[in-house]
């Protein structure tokens, strides 16, 4: 060859292929690609097992409790003695009305009218009795007197006294002993426990 490219001495120029400088670092970039994602995915398992720095981080930090004085969860419900109770008598038993009275006198109700029920509710009381009130009775006067007659329905309705009537049942039998009626009171008056799991 001569001129530009005229070959001197004993040494011939090397052909080489041109070096495919992209493919090898395509080929870095996808092993390093795929080495990270195997040793995230390696980690991400770890964790799944043990549970993780995070969980036993949390696990390990004790929880701040809200606290909850005894005297806000609390019930506070009335006393017997500022409960009226009228009582009619809803079975063909006769004189039922006028022994409960004087039962529900004794344990320290006051006591209102005595009588036999009114036609709404003659002979169709089916169970022990039933309570019957004003809208306030319910979370009042209401558990208070149910401690006295399990399983009475308790109702509403649309008096503004504060009186309630108790309209005796076909089922009626007795009230409560008056422990079990005072157990249950205490039960009702007692503060809930925090629902939390501290």
């Amino acid at each position: 060859m001569g001129g530009k490219y005229r070959i001197t001495g004993n040494t011939y120029p090397r052909m080489r292929r041109p070096r495919h400088r992209r493919k090898l670092v395509l080929s870095v970039t996808a092993a390093v690609v795929a080495l990270g994602l195997a040793g995230w995915g390696t980690l991400q398992v770890i964790d799944v097992f043990t549970g993780g720095d995070g969980q036993a981080n949390a696990a390990a930090r004790p929880k701040a409790c809200p606290t909850t004085s005894a005297s806000t969860s609390a019930k506070v419900l009335p006393k017997p003695a500022v409960i009226k109770v009228n009582i009619y008598n809803a079975t063909p038993r006769s004189g039922l009305a006028k022994a409960a009275a004087a039962e529900l006198k004794k344990r320290g109700f006051a006591i209102g009218k005595v009588d036999n029920a009114p036609a709404a509710y003659d002979k169709k009381v089916p169970g022990t009795g039933m309570l019957l009130g004003g809208p306030k009775a319910m979370n009042g006067s209401f558990p208070v007197l149910a401690t006295q007659l399990p399983g009475a329905t308790q109702k509403t309705d649309t008096r503004k006294t504060a009186d309630i009537d108790l309209i005796i049942g076909t089922k009626f039998k007795a009230f409560s002993t008056p422990a079990a009626a005072a157990t249950a009171l205490t039960a009702l008056t007692a503060p809930s426990p925090a629902p939390s799991s501290c």
